[in-house]
């Protein structure tokens, strides 16, 4: 298995294509088992399937390895850079970390695959330069050819039953570019308000009206404001001066979106961890932290940044 660093970048990010739990262990176990010998830190970010399968595998030394359910702390593909990889990797920048992270899984909906997609191709972005190591598993069965086509885009180095080779197709800016589509328009009955200066508080009333009366509760209410006020003054300050609020329901989510006239230049723009006392808005990473998705499409002069709450 290919995994080491190279001369150019000591960042290392290959994916891993799989038939079955056999190979899925065969793949991944060693890479876990070498860096623990190592003394690299090592964390695991899977479905929970897996995450079981390969803990009941490790034994006594699962308890060496950071694991976390990708279906929850992944939920949201731009939460994963902030909040699971550069989460665990910060802290232990004075030597290589490995990660398996696996974002893509059989059940993500079409919805959400051009955000996963995208999570992908900036993952190389995000640590180029650094001494980490991410593997990313892709299941050959139960992905549709097109999946495992794009990780071919995203990953430098590809790992299968017959070895590791260079992808030839490698060309992630090109997936960051491509996926960034405009959204679908809302379904019929959605709600807006155009909110300008001066109106901060009466959309962000509104939305949790909105929200409250479809179900939306408690906690998550309150995340649902503070994002919409967040994003309501990334509007008031970088798009334009104003903007639109949108709302509705679908399957079981609250849904909203706010558009605006501003331009997001920075692909990993809601996805560096910051503290509190760095100056500058930090709308779009508190979005990606507490949305249960977003989606975002930005061209010169026109920005939507769309984000979605279940209602459990």
């Amino acid at each position: 298995m290919s995994t080491t660093t190279t001369e150019v970048d000591p960042f290392v990010h290959p994916a891993l294509f799989y038939r079955g739990s056999r190979q899925y262990l065969d793949g991944t176990l060693p890479f876990i088992r070498e860096g623990l010998e190592a003394g690299e830190p090592v964390a695991v970010a899977v479905p929970g399937q897996n995450l079981k399968l390969l803990q009941a595998e490790l034994g006594e030394m699962a308890s060496e390895v950071r694991f976390l359910d990708m279906t929850e702390a992944g939920r949201n593909p731009g939460r994963i850079i902030p909040g699971v990889l550069r989460a665990f990797a910060d802290p232990h920048s004075s030597g290589r970390v490995r990660i398996i992270g696996e974002p893509i899984w059989p059940g993500r909906s079409a919805t959400e695959y051009p955000a996963c997609v995208q999570h992908e191709a900036l993952i190389n972005l995000a640590f180029s330069g650094r001494a980490v190591t991410i593997l990313c598993p892709y299941d050959l069965d139960g992905l549709d050819p097109e999946v495992i086509r794009d990780a071919e885009a995203t990953h430098p180095v590809l790992i299968d039953g017959s070895g590791s080779r260079s992808s030839g197709d490698y060309a992630p800016e090109r997936i960051v570019r491509d996926y960034n589509r405009p959204l679908s328009d809302p379904p019929p009955g959605f709600v807006t308000f155009a909110f300008g200066r001066g109106t901060l508080a009466l959309v962000r009333a509104f939305a949790v009206d909105y929200a409250s009366r479809v179900g939306l509760a408690g906690e998550r209410l309150e995340d649902l404001r503070l994002i919409v006020s967040e994003l309501a003054a990334n509007s008031l300050d970088y798009g334009g001066g104003s903007g639109t609020l949108r709302l509705w329901s679908e399957d079981f989510r609250v849904v909203f979106d706010i558009g605006d006239a501003g331009h997001i230049a920075d692909p990993l723009a809601g996805r560096r961890p910051v503290g509190p006392r760095h100056p500058g808005s930090r709308g779009l990473l508190v979005t990606n932290l507490l949305g249960d998705l977003v989606r975002v499409h930005t061209a010169h002069g026109a920005t939507t940044v769309r984000v979605y709450f279940d209602v459990r």
